[in-house]
């Protein structure tokens, strides 16, 4: 809602003889009060819910977390049997998608074998789908990021045992 149309909003609860008008929307609160004062007939209140704002800003925390919580747990549980798997890690920030499009198969499956220059994911970063290749050779053993969800820069994307 932009300032027009809470003046008009303003000017028709002046109108309409209303004593007071509360509108509450998602991201925006208004209270429009009317009176007999002389100092004040019209007092209006415009107030931004906090929650929406919290929200979006908790949006791209919980990735930027999770990924560093990711990796200590492996570490400190099963740092052998990761040391010796190499990890493919995200070239960008975007949206992770597994196949190239809703009705074709995945690039690629755990145990599948892949060859250097094979293409694993496609990365999607401002309407542009990048293709994400293997820099190694070997076989998939995990796949690290759900479909369709964002990824941070340097993130783990696959593991791939070599040998």
């Amino acid at each position: 809602m932009d300032i027009k149309e809470i003046q008009s909003l303003i000017k028709f609860v002046a109108k309409s003889g209303a004593s007071e008008v509360k509108l509450e929307m998602e991201d925006i609160k208004i209270t429009i009060r009317t009176g007999d004062q002389s100092s004040s007939p019209e007092t209006t209140i415009v107030q931004q819910i906090p929650m929406a704002q919290a929200t979006m800003a908790a949006a791209p925390q919980v990735p930027v977390v999770t990924p560093e919580a990711t990796p200590a747990a492996p570490t400190a549980e099963a740092s052998d049997d990761d040391s010796k798997y190499i990890t493919i890690k995200s070239p960008i920030i975007g949206t992770f998608y597994r196949k190239p499009a809703p009705d074709k198969p995945n690039f690629v499956e755990v145990g599948k074998d892949i060859q250097q220059g094979d293409v694993l994911c496609v990365i999607e970063a401002m309407k542009l789908f990048n293709d994400i290749e293997s820099e190694v050779s070997g076989k998939v053993v995990k796949i690290l990021v759900d479909d369709s969800s964002p990824v941070e820069f340097d993130q783990p994307l696959f593991l791939v045992d070599p040998s």
